[in-house]
């Protein structure tokens, strides 16, 4: 029997934030899974970020994406990340044939924007390519709603398996397992637990990252770490309660717990579009924006940090508030319709720097390596 670690992270953390941000709050991290050397977050290329770009990617006026153009970025994508010249060589570099792969999609904002099918099933074919069996691959989510409403099944081979820990939207425990789990309260709320999912603990044995470019009201933005952190743990929107949030640290704290940490090897961002203001939902396409990018990398802090300027960029472009605006007198409690003048809670885009403190990447732009690839 393996004996359980508890972690602690005090309240008094030495880490350098604004003032005005929530305290960090005292976490137990209860997880009887080590770290795996050399593997997961930061993983084999820390720092490092490959970005292409295909205007053929997909029609911003039918939002139709072209899967060649898909396929191709892919490729290319991978070749570079590697340093290989051939995809295959580059995918063998993190799978191998008897792998349990989990794909982490984030359908939150489905059917407006979610990881686009032909992402995803691309990623798959690759798998199948390198001896990696389809029922061996597992689609994962945290809602059934939400997974049903994209219909995966349509686009990859029969036998990949399609799971969500939960129904439509909050349910049963019996998919997160018992034993593994961060405890905090933040605002005296009942359920001070948040436990990972069974399918991260077993079967898988990696996972693969697939967020969206997207706004979120309390963390800022919502990319790679806020995908892989809030879709693989239960009870999570407890964070975020009126207008302050614990997002800023509760997100980095998440991702860093074993065995996640240690299983998620790769990152594969899907920008074909995405939520400039609103998000992470998408109920319309008045926020909605088309990047026709995807980004490749082990390191999920580098590729959100990026994703900061990308979302802070077009926001400027359309006179919204700034990610970074902390002014309570523009938090407003509405719809998620909200103007871009409005602010539904003070944002924490500073989770991402909170997460390269815990030694899950590399924040500092000027250290982030980055490879342009025009297609």
């Amino acid at each position: 029997m393996r004996r359980r670690t508890f972690l602690g992270i005090p309240a008094a953390a030495p880490l350098s934030f604004s003032a005005d941000s929530a305290p960090v709050p005292r976490y137990k991290v209860v997880s009887a899974y080590k770290s795996q050397a050399g593997q997961g977050m930061p993983g084999l290329f820390p720092g490092s970020v490959v970005s292409v770009h295909s205007n053929a990617s997909i029609d911003e006026t039918t939002e139709k994406v072209n899967a060649p153009a898909v396929a191709q970025m892919m490729a290319e994508g991978m070749k570079a990340l590697c340093g290989v010249k051939n995809p295959r060589d580059a995918w063998r570099r993190f799978f191998a044939p008897q792998d349990v792969v989990g794909i982490k999609v984030n359908c939150s904002g489905a059917p407006g924007i979610m990881s686009t099918p032909a992402v995803v099933a691309e990623i798959v074919r690759n798998l199948v390519a390198v001896g990696v069996k389809a029922d061996q691959v597992h689609i994962y989510e945290r809602f059934q709603g939400q997974l049903d409403s994209v219909n995966y099944a349509a686009y990859v081979p029969q036998g990949v398996n399609i799971f969500a820990m939960e129904g439509w939207w909050r349910g049963s425990s019996r998919n997160y397992d018992p034993k593994t789990y961060v405890e905090v309260d933040f605002f005296g709320e009942d359920d001070t637990r948040s436990n990972l999912a069974r399918l991260v603990c077993d079967p898988l044995t990696k996972i693969i990252n697939v967020p969206n470019m997207k706004d979120h009201g309390a963390s800022g933005v919502t990319g790679c770490l806020k995908n892989i952190a809030y879709g693989s743990f239960s009870n999570v929107a407890r964070s975020h309660s009126d207008a302050r949030t614990h997002t800023l640290s509760f997100i980095g704290t998440l991702a860093a717990v074993e065995p996640l940490r240690s299983k998620t090897v790769l990152q594969i961002m899907d920008g074909l579009r995405g939520v400039w203001h609103g998000g992470p939902f998408s109920p319309s396409r008045r926020y909605r924006f088309y990047p026709k990018q995807m980004m490749f990398g082990t390191d999920p802090v580098s590729i959100d940090r990026l994703l900061l300027d990308i979302i802070e960029n077009k926001r400027k472009a359309e006179g919204a508030l700034s990610v970074w605006d902390r002014s309570t007198a523009h938090v407003k409690r509405g719809g998620l319709d909200s103007p871009p003048d409005v602010n539904r809670y003070i944002r924490e885009p500073g989770h991402i720097e909170y997460a390269s403190k815990l030694g899950l990447g590399v924040y500092d732009v000027a250290k982030i390596r980055v490879k342009k690839i025009e297609l």
